[in-house]
């Protein structure tokens, strides 16, 4: 048999083998291991069941509780924000990509019928807060941020290079005409809102400190930023506390039942020192409503 004819056989036999041991027994081994008791559970997706035997979803991933207009349920614990998808998608897991110089939003062509404006990372912590804090009856208002929610951003425009000499324009660039600057002035110089197309890059950025507070925000930053997959199903229990005097009225329970569940799904650092302490939200309002029925 010439030689090239051998070492094509060769090829073809190692191909096989190998096709075998790693396409068919190697898969077949491990799925067995996962199936044996205390793995089946988690190699199945750690799914969750209601009282009535149907799977709700997994303690993996997290989901939104909101009605179909987008607006939190009261009766349920809200999840932190997700970036992946239209939220908890797990075909389209992701993070936002946005960080601390993440300030300008783009804005909206009045033009077109599509609406193409982005919210920077600043205006989209502002309008969360804000919208937990009115949801909670608390105050989320931050630093940096305007009343109306949006990131506290000025475009200072000066006449000469270097920001040298007098001001001669000052823009509010998060805040698109025809609205109201959330300031008057800034330095003598009424401040304009922000048209479309308008290039205010050339001006120098300023952050102006709003009414909120740094320290003591009852707000934590787990409700204002979404996790780095965007599938994430716990919250911090500073979160969780800062939700039950609202679901416990909405239900009609004892805030001390509410809080005492809250206490029993809280999962603590691995090893005693790893991570952060987390409450799973799935988990937790799967427990509300199974308190509900029994």
């Amino acid at each position: 048999m010439p030689g090239s004819l051998r070492h094509l056989f060769a090829a073809v036999r190692v191909l096989l083998v190998l096709t075998v041991i790693t396409g068919i027994a190697y898969p077949l081994a491990i799925t067995a291991i996962a199936q044996l008791p205390g793995l089946k559970h988690r190699a199945d997706g750690s799914m969750i069941k209601a009282a009535d035997g149907h799977v709700v979803g997994s303690s993996l991933i997290g989901q939104l509780f909101t009605d179909s207009n987008g607006n939190p349920i009261p009766t349920y614990f809200q999840s932190r924000p997700s970036a992946a998808g239209e939220g908890y998608d797990p075909t389209a897991t992701s993070a936002s990509n946005l960080g601390p110089e993440s300030v300008a939003d783009t804005l909206d062509d009045p033009a077109t019928k599509d609406d193409e404006s982005k919210q920077s990372l600043l205006t989209q912590v502002c309008s969360r807060s804000k919208a937990v804090g009115d949801l909670e009856g608390v105050d989320g208002r931050r630093p940096y941020c305007t009343a109306g929610g949006v990131g506290a951003v000025l475009s200072v425009f000066y006449r000469d290079p270097g920001y040298a000499g007098p001001i001669t324009k000052v823009v509010s660039v998060n805040e698109q005409c025809p609205a109201g600057p959330f300031l008057a002035s800034y330095e003598g110089i009424a401040v304009q809102c922000a048209t479309y197309g308008d290039d205010y890059a050339a001006g120098k950025q300023v952050l102006v400190p709003g009414p909120g507070k740094a320290a003591g925000n009852p707000v934590p930053p787990d409700a204002v930023t979404a996790s780095g997959s965007g599938l994430d199903p716990g919250i911090s229990p500073a979160y969780a506390d800062l939700q039950v005097a609202r679901v416990a009225k909405a239900r009609g329970l004892d805030p001390t039942v509410v809080r005492r569940l809250v206490d029993d799904h809280v999962t603590h650092r691995a090893l005693g020192f790893l991570g952060e302490p987390t409450v799973n939200v799935v988990e937790l309002n799967l427990a509300l409503d199974k308190l509900r029925t029994s």
